[in-house]
């Protein structure tokens, strides 16, 4: 690490654990959210990058979305299929080469979703609204900072 003081240095550290813990009690909310509705952890990441890419405006095909959670094709193609059975997930046509196939989220899946996760974001939102606009600049500033020294790893 830098130059800083011990006291920095503790500090910072904290800040790295705090980043790990609420990094784990996310992934267990998520494994929480799988088992209760016979999904694979797999298949919740899919889901959120999903509904990531549609906010984003990215057109998400298979292979975006194995690019996305680093799968192989076969993996790729067999967590669609159970997506798409399981009510999750429609494949359609692209609109511009119907070759393509695009991958949506149903409406069920986000009903599911926000059902579980949804108690959480208003504690989230409840929360950050506490911190002031220069506040969460920083806080927004940190986040991206952090995903990409750990985007690098």
């Amino acid at each position: 690490m830098g130059s800083g003081s011990d006291d920095d240095v503790v500090g910072v550290m904290d800040m790295v654990h705090q980043l790990r813990a609420i990094a784990v009690e996310l992934n267990l909310a998520g494994l929480r959210f799988a088992k209760a509705h016979g999904l694979h952890g797999t298949d919740v990441r899919a889901l959120i990058a999903l509904l990531d890419a549609e906010r984003a405006g990215t057109v998400a095909t298979p292979t975006w979305l194995r690019t996305q959670l680093a799968l192989t094709s076969a993996t790729t193609t067999a967590l669609i299929d159970r997506m798409e059975s399981a009510g999750h997930v429609t494949r359609a046509p692209g609109e511009r080469d119907r070759r393509q196939v695009v991958l949506r989220v149903t409406d069920e899946a986000r009903r599911l979703g926000w059902e579980f996760f949804g108690p959480v974001i208003s504690s989230a939102t409840e929360c950050l609204t506490t911190f002031t606009a220069d506040e969460q600049a920083v806080i927004r500033r940190y986040q991206r900072a952090m995903r990409t020294a750990i985007g690098d790893v």
